[in-house]
């Protein structure tokens, strides 16, 4: 019997045919070329920090575990060629090595670098893209089992299309990021009303190299943090990133969601508990060690991009719906400013995009919560982030996406046969 396998909130689960594991680019072509010439699909696997089946199969799942590291670095040119399985907080330290660092990034840094890209994940910062625009050469393993070389000069068009993919394209076998010199990161944590917090956002965004900020739902406080670069000596407290991240973030929080899930009628008490406690401060490090939060309360989680004008009163809306249906909800809903791009599939194509991403804790009923908001985010022209659950169809999703056609023009002609999709890629891409 299959070992089952489940994704890292445990809401999707299944049982591949065969669980691999290969060492090399040469090995994992030749998996490919097997399962193409046998008619059979498979799937890759990275962290399993995707909410949706994007790697749910009966099939086959690919691991690339064994394929991690820095192939090689342009010191000249601030490039460096990183195998796929990478996970993001390794890149971070072995970029330091060299002297140089991502240009942006999210604040979960467990995923696999292939699987940031794949999915369009993203950090904040109203002059800075998703991670895939950091992107600028690939190989591409197709579903023949040939390496394809993409980048800007080489295949563009393909290579627009995989920057974003969802793993339907083939398997990125090697990423080319363009970095930046090693930088400092100030971090300043404070509290303020939603109402002010909403009417300067714009300018906050535009101040701040780095701006997000969490509402607390049925209450007015927010939590807000920046980050901005600075040569300023560095400023960390192992004491207080243990108060405030590992005890007061994540393990008191854990106990007050178990409370929630056990006694619902205690969400907004425990949402004004949080507001109340949540931690301020400041701290000054390299930004790889900045930009990620620890997470270990698991969650579930649905995330749009929404035009950045949009966003103020799409948050305003949501806000009144929570209030309206008094819904039983305690996690607080983040809020972040992302630059336009021209990547095929990136929710952020073509406009400046306010990602706001709505929680719910693991274990509690959340389908009318996100059924709720994701109608709100529909009425703003919101696209789904890909990593993260919605209920968009392939026609919804074609209106969306002016280059929708066109990626998918290219989809068929790489993978005329369907070896890298599943049932899930079927239902959303129309197949």
């Amino acid at each position: 019997m299959s070992k089952t396998w489940k994704n890292w909130s445990g809401l999707v689960k299944c049982q591949p045919k065969e669980l691999l594991q290969p060492s090399s680019l040469n090995e994992l072509a030749e998996i490919v070329r097997s399962h193409a010439e046998s008619g059979r699909s498979l799937r890759v696997v990275g962290s399993g920090h995707s909410f949706t089946p994007i790697v749910a199969t009966n099939s086959t799942m690919i691991c690339l575990k064994n394929l991690q590291g820095i192939e090689s670095v342009d010191r000249e040119n601030y490039e460096a060629t990183v195998l796929p399985g990478t996970k993001i907080y390794t890149l971070g330290k072995l970029l330091a090595n060299f002297g140089m660092g991502l240009e942006n990034q999210g604040d979960i840094d467990s995923q696999s670098l292939a699987g940031a890209i794949a999915t369009g994940t993203h950090g904040t910062g109203a002059n800075l893209g998703i991670m895939s625009t950091q992107v600028v050469g690939i190989t591409l393993l197709t579903a023949d089992g040939d390496i394809l070389e993409c980048s800007a000069a080489n295949n563009p068009d393909i290579f627009k299309a995989t920057q974003v993919s969802l793993g339907s394209l083939g398997i990125l076998g090697k990423i080319q990021v363009k970095l930046q010199p090693i930088y400092r990161l100030r971090e300043v944590r404070h509290t303020s009303d939603l109402s002010a917090c909403l009417d300067r956002l714009e300018a906050a965004c535009r101040q701040h190299r780095h701006y997000e900020f969490w509402w607390f739902p049925h209450t007015d406080r927010v939590s807000i943090k920046t980050q901005d670069m600075t040569d300023a000596p560095m400023k960390t407290s192992q004491i207080e990133h243990l108060l405030n991240d590992v005890i007061l973030e994540n393990g008191v929080f854990w106990l007050l969601c178990e409370l929630c899930r056990n006694f619902p009628s205690l969400c907004k008490q425990v949402s004004n508990l949080s507001a109340q406690l949540v931690s301020e401060g400041e701290t000054t490090n390299y930004s790889y060690q900045v930009f990620p939060t620890p997470r270990s309360v698991r969650f579930y989680e649905m995330e749009y991009a929404v035009p950045a004008e949009k966003g103020p009163d799409c948050l305003r809306e949501i806000k009144e719906f929570v209030a309206r249906n008094d819904i039983a909800v305690h996690f607080p809903v983040e809020y972040r400013c992302v630059k336009s791009d021209d990547i095929y599939l990136s929710p952020a194509y073509q406009r400046d995009s306010a990602f706001i991403a709505i929680h719910m804790y693991k274990g509690m009923p959340y389908k009318t919560y996100f059924d709720g908001v994701e109608a709100i985010f529909k009425n703003h022209q919101g696209r789904p982030h890909w990593g993260k659950m919605h209920s968009r169809t392939a026609s919804e999703l074609r209106e969306l996406y002016p280059m929708w056609d066109e990626f998918h023009s290219i989809r068929h002609k790489l993978d005329p046969t369907g070896v890298f999709m599943n049932d899930y890629l079927k239902r959303i891409f129309g197949d």
